[in-house]
């Protein structure tokens, strides 16, 4: 379920950008990221699992929690850099994971976020970034349930897996290339 609450010095967002291997690896590198906790949230099933999420029977996403220090990366950078390594133009899809629990979606942790998110969504439909209408939600802030703990880290633990190779290893190249100013050194 949830864990606790940021220490003040600290804040959290909630990504949903399909599998969550995928949005932890990018966010993980990220100056000023402390900590990255793939797992479910936004759906009606207390304590999810894994097989249960995936089969589509608890209306959860998979999802990330980014706890983030605001001094050194700020939430309108976080969402820059999960906007520019998904694909937020399709409706329950990203690739070839289908289902609503591969959602894009944003949970905001505050009014500040909300309003964050929709301006950045705003902005980014105004400057026509993806040519096709941009269909994250913005979604209640619900319990978030922590994965399995196989889904920790699973990229930097598995990184010549086929899934990591194909479909993780890329984005993480194009955030290393676009946004490698915004990294840890």
């Amino acid at each position: 379920m949830t864990s606790p609450q940021p220490d003040g010095q600290t804040e959290q967002a909630i990504l949903a950008g399909g599998c969550f291997w995928c949005t932890e690896a990018v966010m993980k590198d990220v100056r000023g990221v402390a900590r990255v906790e793939s797992g479910y949230i936004g759906g009606q099933t207390s304590n999810p699992d894994y097989e249960s999420v995936c089969g589509g029977r608890t209306g959860h996403a998979e999802a990330v929690r980014v706890t983030f220090d605001p001094a050194q990366v700020s939430f309108r950078d976080l969402l820059t850099l999960f906007f520019a390594t998904h694909d937020p133009t399709t409706l329950n899809r990203q690739g070839a994971d289908v289902g609503t629990q591969y959602r894009s979606a944003v949970f905001p942790q505050s009014p500040e976020q909300e309003q964050i998110t929709r301006e950045v969504i705003a902005e980014l439909t105004a400057g026509d970034v993806f040519g096709r209408p941009i269909v994250t939600s913005i979604e209640a802030n619900s319990s978030f349930y922590v994965a399995e703990a196989y889904h920790q880290d699973y990229y930097a633990r598995n990184p010549r897996q086929g899934y990591c190779m194909a479909v993780i290893a890329p984005k993480v190249s194009k955030l290393r290339k676009e946004y490698g100013d915004r990294l840890r050194a």
